[in-house]
């Protein structure tokens, strides 16, 4: 379930898309966690959501920018705005 033509090629886009999966934006359901990941038949990265039982549910590429330095914003959540 990984959109070919969907690449998050910037920060600012992976903590958007973090941010929708949070905020159940995308009609995602039973959504337990998010990771980043490396598809094992090409190597390309992507980020995933995962099910409760750690099966994808969505999934879209990153550039390797993005992977190397996105993780903390993956373990640590997208910055929540102050109110």
């Amino acid at each position: 379930m990984i959109n070919e033509n969907d690449v998050i090629t910037t920060l600012a886009e992976l903590e958007a898309f973090l941010i929708s999966v949070e905020n159940g934006g995308l009609g995602l359901t039973n959504v337990a966690g998010i990771a980043l990941a490396t598809n094992n038949a090409d190597g390309r990265h992507f980020v995933a959501v995962l099910d409760d039982n750690h099966q994808l549910l969505m999934g879209r590429w990153v550039t390797d920018e993005v992977y190397e330095n996105g993780k903390d914003l993956v373990r640590n959540g997208p910055k929540k705005p102050l109110h």
